[in-house]
Parts: structure tokens; sequence; C-alpha cells
């Protein structure tokens, strides 16, 4: 299999349990590896024969601006969720990091994979 890569995604959303996380909007980052047969593309040298990472990354960034959840771990399952529906994806990896979330570390956050490779 394949893959396109995204790194180091930037969106703000409301995010977290607690009162004062449900009134301001934080930074969250997200690596992005989404399974894809990238043959015909090369071959075809041909867009719409690719996953379009621009349209990906777009559609990722608007999902999360637009969310409001307490988990981050609530907010990854819906996104993978959406983008293997939207963009047929069969497989993806999902790691979204929360940086400044836990005092004396850089971030914290969750990863999952999700579909078949």
């Amino acid at each position: 299999m394949d893959y396109v890569v995204i790194e180091a995604l930037e969106a703000q959303a409301v995010i977290g349990v607690y009162d004062w996380e449900r009134e301001i909007r934080q930074l969250l980052s997200l690596d992005l590896t989404l399974g894809w047969d990238n043959r015909p593309a090369a071959a075809s040298d041909d867009l719409a024969q690719a996953l379009d990472y621009a349209a990906v990354a777009a559609r990722t960034t608007d999902f999360i601006e637009q969310s409001s959840y307490e988990l981050v771990e609530t907010l990854v399952e819906d996104l993978a969720a959406l983008l293997q529906q939207e963009f047929n994806v069969p497989w993806l990896r999902i790691r979204l990091r929360k940086p400044g979330a836990v005092a004396n570390a850089r971030s914290v956050g969750v990863e999952i994979e999700r579909g078949q490779r």
C-alpha cells in the first residue's frame, strides 16, 4: 500500500473538559497518513487519480475548527470516519497532539489507525 502523508497540520478548536477550555480555542497539531494506491496518478500524471492532499488538509482543518469536543479521542474517531467516507480512504493513521495540555510536556494526544491495509 502507498501512503499520502500530511505532517504537523495545525487547527484551532474548542476542545477539553474544563469550563475554561470550553471558552477558548486551542491549537491542535495532526499528522495524517492515508493509505492510497498512487500508481494510477503516477502513470497518468493526473490529479483526478490522486488523493488530493490539499483537499484533505482543508476538510480536516474545517472539521476541527467547526468542532466542539470534550475529548480528543472523540474528535479523532469522528475525523477518521469522515475522511474514510468522504475521500474513500481504505486505511489511515491519525496522530493528534494538544500542545501545552500537560505541564512539562511538549504535547499530549492520541494516535489511531482505522481501516484495512
